[in-house]
């Protein structure tokens, strides 16, 4: 189906870092999305499936 739609196959943890990081991107606080993922803890959320993006870092630097 996937193919017939012209959409790349994506691992399921690609997509879980992607709507991971795309939280942070937004706001969403680090402890309500580690819930939301399932983790025991914060640091499994940022050490495995938060990555600051280039453009995250521009935007919190030009607050400055």
């Amino acid at each position: 189906m996937l193919n017939e739609a012209g959409i790349r196959d994506y691992k399921f943890h690609i997509l879980r870092h992607t709507f991971a990081t795309n939280c942070i991107e937004v706001g969403m606080d680090v402890k309500a999305l580690s819930e939301v993922l399932g983790h025991s803890t914060v640091e499994i959320t940022l050490n495995k499936y938060v990555h600051s993006s280039r453009k995250i870092k521009k935007k919190y630097l030009e607050k400055l």
